[in-house]
């Protein structure tokens, strides 16, 4: 470690240009987690919001909710603790100037995926909504008439809740006689008995008795499957693994190069018996020490970025993860030291030194 620090502190320039590549890629797969992390939540947040163990839809929907159309005769609840009906509709919500697409889920006022209320009332009428919170920032208020896309009837805001996003658009929850009136007018209100699924709670869903038409899954799993979110966390996670490997390459490549620049210093220390062990050990060291340097570095660059970042770019840090991240960046960028340290065991000192 001694002869390690040394160098660094002697060669500041050399090893701040290899601690600089390193910030760049330990900020990058910090940021990159980040960004997966909160998209994974701008998609799953009204779900969440449900605190649900499972869902029971159609065997021929392919876990999509749209897709979905039960009676609600179909479930009567049996082997649940809890169960509650649950019909969507999505469309694009706009209030003079502003657009903004949205899905509408129907609840039942007293069942337990009804979202709580941070700002105004909760809908007592017809043709009232709670709205997501994120639509206050596209200039949404409390009381606005709000137009639909599907249809010439309109909602209006009473109330606001926070975290209640499904699918990366906000959530505007009513009740199924609002819904119905969208979907099929005022004349069909109060007779389609139709819901696109069942929000259960169960302590064993291979407890739960349901027809053969219906499926049962877990909520974890239908999340999986909403349109896009497993394509998007797995593409860029991919890119997280690449960004280890590049690091690995990248500090293995400088620390070569600084190797066998060297190499003659090497061959004299090793004529004077410094083992290649203690040699080895001190490339190591050195590579320990900077690659801890250009991730803690990057860390607080991530973190402080993240401060400043605009609530349009979806950016969520779960620093567990981060630290995890942080650790495997160090181990990489070790491994990639070896190529270095199997330079360094092959040096013959007398040819090292020109003899």
């Amino acid at each position: 470690m001694f002869l390690a620090w040394n160098e660094i502190k002697n060669n500041k320039l050399r090893f701040t240009l290899v601690i600089g590549v390193l910030v760049l890629i330990s900020y990058l797969v910090f940021f990159l987690s980040g960004l997966a992390n909160g998209l994974e939540q701008l998609n799953r947040e009204a779900v969440d919001k449900w605190e649900a163990d499972g869902v029971i839809l159609t065997e021929e929907s392919d876990l999509r909710l749209q897709q979905s159309i039960v009676s609600a005769d179909d479930f009567d609840g049996a082997g649940v603790d809890e169960y509650t009906e649950l019909s969507q509709l999505s469309a694009i919500a706009s209030h003079g100037d502003k657009k903004e697409n949205v899905f509408i889920f129907a609840v039942d006022e007293a069942s337990f995926i009804m979202p709580n209320v941070t700002e105004g009332n909760a809908f007592a009428d017809e043709g009232e909504v709670i709205a997501d919170d994120t639509l206050k920032e596209d200039g949404f208020e409390i009381g606005d008439e709000i137009s639909l896309s599907s249809t010439e009837e309109t909602l209006e805001i009473t109330g606001f809740t926070d975290k209640a996003r499904f699918n990366a658009a906000p959530v505007l929850f009513t009740d199924l006689n609002t819904l119905e009136t969208l979907q099929y007018g005022e004349m069909a209100e109060g007779d389609n008995d139709a819901v696109n699924a069942f929000v259960i709670r169960t302590d064993n869903l291979d407890s739960v008795e349901a027809d053969e038409a219906l499926q049962v899954v877990d909520t974890e799993t239908f999340i999986e499957n909403l349109p896009g979110y497993t394509e998007q966390n797995l593409t860029l996670t991919l890119m997280i693994y690449f960004l280890f490997v590049i690091s690995a390459v990248v500090l293995a490549i400088f620390l070569y190069v600084l190797t066998i620049q060297k190499i003659s210093i090497f061959g004299v220390m090793k004529a004077q018996g410094i083992s290649s062990q203690y040699l080895a050990g001190s490339v190591v060291a050195q590579t320990f020490l900077l690659s801890l340097a250009g991730v803690m570095i990057g860390l607080v660059l991530a973190v402080v970025t993240g401060l400043f970042l605009p609530a349009a770019v979806p950016v969520a840090f779960n620093y567990i993860e981060m630290l995890v991240y942080g650790m495997i960046l160090i181990a990489v960028s070790v491994i990639g030291a070896f190529i270095s340290v199997q330079t360094i065991v092959r040096i013959d000192p007398l040819r090292a030194i020109g003899g």
